[in-house]
């Protein structure tokens, strides 16, 4: 493997923490905020499960020790059993990412029985219409009924909800939701404009006074709850000055596998341009995280730019997100828009008073919900091309 930049020797990097297994692009919801890439009809093509187990053999052996079930939905493959009794067995801390759709009480036992440590279940609202409107399914009771099964054996109760503007005005009813659920964590993330959000980005971007509501009666419900229920609030990135350290630095802790074997240092790298991710069909696990170019083109600070190259922050924030550079600044080597050093923070900026404007939007222009014909259709754009 010919690996185009190496910014350090492979003791220096040091090995992946989190390993997350996307085992299926599959799904029986259709959220038009799904973070699985546009053109997710092309890749059809799954692992198989003696794949996948030597997967969880080979970075278990580089030193993983969480490793996360996601899609898609997970569910939708019959051997997740399997990958998780294996895991387990490896010493992996074992997560399922789930909607909660296909889980019914059989199943959760016989992935008890795997030894299935975690479960996060996901919600799209408070309530049945704006749940099945937005995930454009009936699924708002089944998700009720998977939060019990939850409960019922044992794992520690995780509720996720995306945050944006069609929901976030409901953020009261949604944390009373996650109380009356039992719930021992709660995930507000706002959605990250990505993929199919991106797409949607216009109908999605909440105003800055429905953001600063939501923060606050979250900071009420914190302090009323106390320990009972901890609530973690996430600022969508737009309305920052300083960009995350996207996956807590590129190829520093997160290894992602998509459903076809394509391994990547977060589940959107695929995008850009120009670069090259191996496959664990062609290479081991080892290779593609020391080797490959994919993982090393953006570690550490060697490959910045200025304004990144002489930040004092570069070491705080390793210039952001290189797929929201590539979107916004059309150059994945550039300093994160979001931050406002960068010289296209302007770009960010319109987005962000444009959102303010806009009262009605979905009604004039409808969501794109995410499902296989509208990924088809879109699968010859280039990202550049998409709204």
């Amino acid at each position: 493997m010919n690996a185009v930049q190496k910014t350090a020797p492979a003791a220096a990097i040091g090995s992946p923490h989190w390993l997350l297994c996307e085992l299926t692009y599959r799904c029986p919801l259709h959220c038009a905020f799904c973070y699985n890439p546009v053109d997710f009809a092309r890749h059809e093509a799954e692992l198989s499960t003696d794949d996948w187990l030597r997967v969880l053999r080979e970075a278990r052996a580089l030193g993983a020790v969480q490793c996360g079930f996601s899609g898609g939905e997970p569910l939708q493959r019959k051997d997740l059993e399997t990958l998780v009794a294996e895991a387990r067995a490896l010493g992996y801390y074992t997560n399922l990412i789930t909607s909660g759709i296909g889980l019914n009480a059989e199943r959760a036992q016989r992935l008890k029985q795997a030894g299935l440590d975690h479960v996060q279940l996901s919600f799209q609202d408070s309530t049945r219409e704006v749940n099945d409107f937005l995930s454009s399914t009936r699924t708002f009771d089944l998700k009720r009924e998977a939060a019990a099964l939850i409960k019922a054996n044992g794992w520690p109760m995780v509720m996720n909800c995306v945050i944006h503007r069609l929901n976030i005005d409901h953020i009261e009813r949604i944390i009373e939701l996650a109380i009356e659920l039992d719930a021992q964590y709660l995930e507000l993330a706002n959605v990250q404009f990505y993929s199919w959000a991106q797409l949607n980005r216009e109908q999605l971007l909440p105003t800055r006074e429905q953001l600063q509501r939501a923060e606050r009666i979250t900071r009420q419900w914190r302090e009323r709850l106390g320990s009972k229920m901890k609530l973690i609030f996430v600022v969508p990135d737009y309305y920052e000055t300083r960009p995350k350290k996207c996956m807590n630095g590129w190829g520093n802790i997160f290894l992602t596998i998509a459903p076809d074997g394509t391994a990547l240092p977060c589940h959107t790298a695929r995008m850009l341009p120009g670069l090259a991710f191996p496959n664990v069909r062609e290479h081991g696990v080892r290779e593609i995280w020391y080797e490959s170019e994919g993982f090393n083109r953006y570690r550490g600070t060697g490959w910045m730019k200025e304004p990144c190259a002489s930040c004092p922050e570069k070491e705080n924030d390793y210039g952001g997100c290189r797929c929201q550079a590539y979107m916004l600044a059309q150059d994945p080597a550039a300093a994160d828009p979001v931050c406002d050093k960068s010289p296209k923070h302007a770009v960010v900026a319109a987005i962000v008073d444009q959102a303010q404007q806009q009262r009605s939007i979905v009604e004039a222009k409808p969501l794109l919900f995410r499902d296989p014909k509208n990924s088809k259709a879109l699968s010859g754009l280039g990202t550049s091309a998409l709204p």
